[in-house]
């Protein structure tokens, strides 16, 4: 363990799809995928806002049931240990410069708490500051949007980013059920929103100590990218 790099994973603890009486959570290719390519390298310490077990969104495992990744993650003892009994997110901020990363996979969940919890807002700023990086994928951007450093500067303004789109939201026709439209949200933080030509394409964006992952096909590539920005 000694001299490997620290990520933390924070988790959604949301667990339901606005008002449609429908599951959701976290995104499995979203957190499955980079797992598998970080955890062999850095120490994962796994965190959410309540702390304890967190929501799969049972669509995602159904979608993946298939995918050799996403099942390598099921079927990892450690990983499934860590995605049951996360620590709560403000129990580790006073341990913030431990960690060289922080990582907001996606799923719907964040888009009803990551987006405005304290804690987690604070811990990634702290480990921005800190030198270290922020990544997230997908909806997992809906936890960078309202980042504010120790100037008083949002994290994201003049940033380039991306994010699950308007145009892919209105896709999977759960746009009229979200609380607010992540794109729009980027933009109005000011952030330089970037997109893949095509829905679904796999784009991730770095930006210095920044990086974000456009959807569910992003995970693998941005994984990748934190892995080269981590060395």
């Amino acid at each position: 363990m000694a001299g490997k790099k620290n990520i933390v994973f924070v988790l959604t603890s949301h667990s339901q799809l606005g008002n449609t009486g429908k599951k959701t959570g976290w995104y499995l290719p979203e957190v499955a995928h980079p797992y598998n390519i970080l955890a062999p390298h850095y120490n994962i310490t796994w965190a959410s806002p309540l702390g304890g077990e967190t929501p799969l969104d049972p669509s995602s495992a159904e979608a993946f049931a298939k995918d050799e990744e996403c099942i390598k993650f099921l079927n990892d003892p450690v990983a499934q240990k860590g995605v049951k009994e996360t620590v709560k997110v403000e129990d580790i901020l006073a341990r913030a410069n431990e960690f060289d990363a922080v990582f907001f996979p996606g799923g719907h969940g964040p888009m009803f708490d990551l987006f405005t919890f304290v804690p987690s807002l604070q811990l990634a700023a702290k480990v921005y500051e800190n030198n270290g990086v922020v990544a997230a994928v997908c909806h997992g951007p809906a936890a960078i949007v309202n980042i504010k450093l120790s100037n008083g500067d949002s994290l994201v303004k003049g940033k380039r980013v991306t994010s699950f789109s308007n145009s892919e939201e209105d896709a999977v026709q759960l746009s009229p059920v979200m609380p607010f439209l992540l794109e729009n949200a980027l933009k109005s933080a000011g952030a330089k929103y970037e997109k893949a030509a095509k829905d679904w394409e796999a784009h991730v964006v770095v930006d210095g100590r920044l990086i974000t992952g456009q959807n569910p096909n992003s995970g693998a590539p941005l994984g990748e990218k934190l892995r080269e920005l981590l060395g």
